[in-house]
């Protein structure tokens, strides 16, 4: 009699939100707070799940959307809306519940929101993009779920600063006169009431984040690894906004080695190092990162996973270390730029390995913060450094001048200009930003070595959240 074959069973896997509510339950067993007030914070506030018709080409489509406002401690609340064919209600709840633990570790006055339509972008003409959006923001106003107090959306995957003026646009249009109207949406182009800096902020955050990590000597001696950024291997999944932007910095200011990065048409490799600049010129000629010179491509895009590397940067989506990969994982350090890259079954088996692993909710805060700065403009109506920029010129002047008359020495043109020079926006909010992540990580670190059962910078990411938005609580007279 023939034997049976066995019939490989696909690997089990926890949803993205079980994975957030998870590791929300592993934190919530340190802080000591009432389990009525982790209810509170745990669970999504309003959920909007809507259905409009839209014309496109001859006919109707019915296009699905959502969104969700997870918290309410502060308000507004605050999330990105992303178009991707995969979105669905429980998605949007995960990735609103981790932007309120964001804003909270950041210390940016906001609850957490977050928005999906199921469309992929890429089959709709810019014409049909215009309607959908437009569409949806109407759809929000008209339940009032958005609004520069309200609820405040920005760009996220399958979003930019395109889809941000068609949302301000379309709200203005019904709320003529509103002083503050621009504050309505974040991620807009600089000359729509936008804001330097925004569109690589995320990015740059997470090379921020890690570089504070890094810094450190003790932790790094625990993975093995010297303290700095200049000459670790470096590896990014994704080439879109946040991968590429991160690519870039951390070779040009982290003197860091890129030696791997995937998109996803594939993944390309080269121990000595990837030439950043050049690679982005390639793929905005091609439409991909392969075929690039002096690069080997790997059999498999998700094989940059497991590549040999000291730092690993997932850029793209959810649940992409699981426990049918988190095992073959190489990195010493895995900074989670995307949301939800790695599921909590996976983190514990990172955990056991001696992986560090820098959170989602606090390593690629830097949108969120910029996001902020862009808001407070926007309610201020003015850019940063009007007030002060040619101030603080013409005093570093006079300083530089009294030192050549005390000296009897002559400093050169270009000394000069760079010690007399007064910060323009886009300084001020890489400035604001730095000080940021430095801070946030701080604490978190501070919070993993005082808690001698917290062995994990997310437990300790979730405890620093949670700490804050039970003291706005408090104050609000909610909880005693």
């Amino acid at each position: 009699m023939a034997k049976a074959k066995k019939v490989k069973q696909p690997v089990a896997t926890v949803s993205f939100l079980e994975s957030v509510s998870s590791n929300f339950d592993r934190a919530a067993a340190h802080t000591g707070l009432p389990k009525g007030l982790l209810a509170q914070i745990k669970a999504c506030n309003s959920v909007y799940q809507m259905r409009f018709p839209v014309k496109i080409g001859k006919d109707y489509q019915v296009i699905e959307a959502y969104r969700v406002q997870h918290s309410h401690h502060r308000l507004p609340t605050k999330g990105g809306i992303r178009y991707s064919q995969k979105v669905h209600q429980e998605e949007v709840m995960a990735l609103a519940s981790l932007m309120t633990y964001k804003c909270a570790i950041v210390d940016v006055p906001f609850g957490g929101a977050k928005g999906g339509v199921k469309i992929s972008p890429k089959e709709y003409s810019e014409h049909e993009l215009q309607l959908i959006t437009r569409r949806y923001t109407a759809e929000l106003i008209r339940k009032n779920f958005i609004g520069p107090g309200i609820d405040v959306p920005a760009p996220d995957y399958g979003t930019g600063s395109r889809e941000m003026a068609w949302i301000l646009d379309t709200y203005v249009s019904f709320k003529g006169g509103e002083i503050d109207a621009a504050g309505c949406v974040t991620g807009k182009p600089v000359h729509q009431n936008g804001i330097q800096g925004r569109t690589e902020a995320t990015g740059r955050g997470v090379f921020y984040g890690v570089r504070e990590a890094c810094s450190h000597k003790d932790d790094m001696e625990k993975l093995g690894l010297t303290p700095g950024l200049a000459g670790k291997r470096v590896a990014i999944q994704g080439f879109g906004n946040v991968g590429s932007y991160c690519a870039k910095i951390f070779q040009e200011e982290g003197d860091a080695l890129i030696t791997c990065i995937a998109e996803h048409d594939g993944a390309i490799y080269n121990e000595k190092g990837i030439d950043v600049p050049k690679l982005l010129k390639h793929f905005k000629k091609t439409g991909s990162i392969l075929k690039f010179p002096g690069a080997k491509e790997l059999p498999q895009r998700k094989k940059v996973l497991e590549i040999d590397c000291d730092i690993l940067i997932p850029a793209a989506l959810e649940n992409q270390i699981r426990v049918d990969n988190a095992k073959r994982i190489k990195a010493k350090i895995v900074a989670e730029a995307a949301n939800g890259p790695v599921t909590s079954e996976a983190d514990a088996i990172l955990r056991k390995k001696g992986i560090m692993v820098i959170p989602d909710m606090y390593i690629n805060a830097g949108g969120v913060t910029v996001s902020y700065f862009e808001w407070l403009k926007n309610l201020s109506h003015m850019r940063f450094g009007r007030m002060e920029k040619r101030f603080d010129n013409q005093t570093y002047s006079n300083i530089v001048a009294l030192v050549e008359r005390l000296t009897g020495k002559t400093i050169g043109m270009k000394e000069r200009d760079f010690l007399t020079r007064g910060a323009d926006e886009v300084d001020l909010v890489r400035s604001g930003l730095e000080e940021t992540m430095i801070t946030a990580y701080n604490q978190i670190r501070a919070i993993k070595k005082r808690k001698r059962k917290v062995e994990d910078l997310r437990t300790a990411a979730f405890i620093s959240a949670l700490q804050k938005i039970s003291s706005d609580y408090i104050a609000l007279g909610i909880f005693p």
